[in-house]
């Protein structure tokens, strides 16, 4: 999801659907929103580390 006009909450809305979502935040407001802050917000989603609930190690150690 794409929170723009850089407030960092989601005033209730879709919170079932934002379960397990990653959330990007920005202050450009809606109506000014275009493509180049589309692609720098996938940008952003794509540079993330995702660990999917682990905490980076098996417990031995070693990385995943």
């Amino acid at each position: 999801m794409i929170r723009t006009s850089g407030e960092f909450r989601v005033s209730n809305f879709l919170l079932w659907e934002l379960a397990y979502s990653e959330l990007v935040f920005t202050d450009v407001l809606w109506p000014d929103f275009r493509r180049d802050n589309l692609r720098e917000a996938i940008r952003e989603f794509q540079a993330r580390e995702r660990r999917y609930g682990t905490t980076g190690e098996h417990g031995d150690g070693i990385p995943n």
